[in-house]
């Protein structure tokens, strides 16, 4: 049965936390229709927020300080709605802020929310904003969740129009190959709109609400891939037009002209690329109701996914250039020092300086250290080349032991490097749950194959989700050996360092048997000790990840060590 929204707070903000807003929300989300109906979302309810009976149990009163678990500090209220709120909070354990949205524990929806939070803290994607907790303590259901304070809604970039061919482009691919993901685990988001899809400061898209927004409000599919698509051609039809390709406004948006009928983007406004255009009709007539011209529709995130990778790939913008400010010179009044020169257009004469006065005398002088300065130079060729003829006469002599000069300075020849083969390698990972990461794929950076790679697990950010201090893989040369330099090669810009496992002993157990003897970042990564090393076992410990497919992990194609 439908259940009643009442009115709720939009609070402003670029957080990571989903506005609530008044709207109708079904109970089932079924095809073009339901969804339709279900995001004519109304954005004008702001102000304070505010408690509203909706037949459900009202939450517990709570205030700004309150304490959850002894660490989460309640902040701000952004939203009261249907019987739960949501907050901006600080989780004093770690020092972040956070997300919390908190029920009552008897509330009908409880069991179905911590359900979905859990699942969706399973799925461990950075795509989406992660949940960080989901706790039933008592009386209360809580689930905490990322807070993004460098993040910007959709709703918020569309207001100053549609987005850059390339911007949207970016959004849709990442948005679907995300939820792609998402169905392949069995979850799905029921409420993706402009409100729910974030961009950050980096220009990576993420995703908010994955399935905890619509067990929150009740809403359920019976084709919940679908709808999901459908929801995101929705998204990319704003991007290209900044309009809701439904009758009814919605987001900040004006809907299409009523009795007109769902009209392609390139329709609705001038310039729109056509193949975007046609992308997101395939995704809005995923009913096979309306023919995108004669373009199959796509019914699932992982079809879409796949028709974008059938376009023409768009690329970024070129960068403009920018000419630097013409450099103004500045002029000066030839015999007045520092005094600015008379206005534009304005001319004096220049008085001319005088003859140099240069007398006899003078003349004399300068012929006379002329002829000194000659004969100087003379003598001194003279005497030079008579000791080198003194000397090489004394290197011809036989009986001479003496060198020639140059001979004794040449030290011994340093032997040049050679390859020093990889007898073996394993991954390390001594901070991790279960200590280790791809063990399978370890063969696969020192093959001498750049196309193929060992890579770790996806992280919420580079620095490993703050979860651990890195990961690594360590090298065994076989014998205690000479190492001069080992070069690393990765799938995108990486931090490393070098480690040893000292010159003797057997191979260290824990990652404080091994040294630092160098580190860099970069791709290809050149590694070389500040002094003479010899080990056996060396540790490529990988201290900062890039991201690469939209994920933060890091890849290693290839390493080789050299004496």
């Amino acid at each position: 049965m439908a259940e009643r929204s009442t009115a709720a707070v939009d609070v402003a903000d670029n957080s990571g936390e989903e506005p609530l807003t008044a709207e109708a929300d079904q109970s089932t989300a079924d095809g073009v229709a339901n969804n339709r109906e279900r995001d004519t979302d109304s954005d004008e309810a702001q102000g304070s927020p505010t408690s509203e009976e909706a037949g459900t149990t009202s939450p517990p009163e709570l205030h700004s300080g309150h304490k959850l678990a002894g660490r989460y500090r309640l902040e701000e209220c952004v939203t009261r709605l249907d019987g739960f709120s949501s907050w901006r909070a600080v989780d004093e354990k770690l020092r972040r802020a956070v997300g919390v949205h908190l029920l009552p524990a008897n509330h009908p929806r409880a069991r179905s929310v911590l359900a979905s939070a859990r699942s969706s803290a399973l799925l461990g994607d950075p795509r989406f904003v992660q949940v960080l907790d989901a706790v039933e303590d008592n009386d209360l259901v809580y689930v905490v969740h990322e807070w993004l304070p460098d993040a910007t809604e959709l709703t918020a970039l569309l207001a100053s129009g549609p987005l850059e061919v390339y911007d949207a482009y970016q959004m849709v691919s990442q948005v679907a190959s995300a939820m792609a993901a998402a169905h392949r685990e069995g979850l799905a988001h029921l409420r993706l709109n402009p409100n729910a899809v974030l961009r950050t400061s980096t220009g990576q898209w993420r995703i908010r609400g994955l399935a905890v927004n619509a067990a929150l409000r009740g809403i359920s599919s019976d084709t919940p891939q679908r709808t999901d698509t459908e929801a995101i051609g929705a998204l990319l039809y704003a991007t290209l037009t900044q309009r809701w390709p439904y009758e009814s406004d919605a987001h900040g948006l004006a809907g299409l002209p009523k009795d007109i009928g769902l009209i392609p983007p390139d329709q609705v406004r001038a310039g729109v690329h056509r193949g975007l255009s046609e992308l997101a009709m395939r995704a809005l007539a995923n009913d096979g109701a309306t023919a995108s011209r004669h373009e199959s529709p796509c019914t699932t995130p992982e079809e879409l996914v796949k028709a974008i990778g059938e376009m023409p790939r768009i690329r970024p913008p070129e960068p403009s250039y920018t000419a630097p400010p013409q450099y103004q010179r500045t002029a000066y009044q030839q015999g007045a020092y520092g005094r600015p020169a008379p206005h534009p257009g304005v001319t004096q004469p220049v008085p001319a300086p005088p003859p140099p006065l240069q007398s006899r005398t003078g003349k004399a002088l300068k012929w006379s250290v002329s002829a000194l300065l000659i004969a100087a130079l003379g003598l001194g060729s003279w005497q030079l080349a008579d000791a080198l003829m003194e000397r090489g006469g004394k290197a011809d002599d036989p009986n001479q032991t003496q060198t020639v000069d140059g001979d004794n300075d040449k030290g011994p020849k340093k032997p040049a490097s050679r390859p020093i083969a990889i007898a073996g390698a394993h991954d390390f990972d001594p901070f991790g749950s279960d200590g280790s990461e791809y063990p399978e794929n370890v063969g696969k950076a020192y093959d001498g194959d750049p196309g193929t790679y060992w890579q770790t697990s996806h992280y919420a950010s580079a620095d490993f989700g703050r979860l651990k201090q890195g990961v690594g893989l360590v090298v065994d040369l076989g014998k205690v050996q000479q190492v001069g330099k080992v070069t690393v090669t990765f799938g995108g810009d990486t931090s490393v360092e070098l480690r040893s496992g000292g010159a003797s002993g057997p191979e260290p157990q824990s990652f404080e048997g091994y040294t630092k003897v160098a580190d860099g970042n970069g791709t290809t990564v050149e590694l070389k000790p500040d002094k003479e090393l010899r080990t056996r076992y060396l540790l490529v410990w990988l201290t900062e990840l890039p991201l690469t497919e939209g994920q933060f992990r890091g890849r290693v194609a290839d390493i080789k060590v050299t004496s």
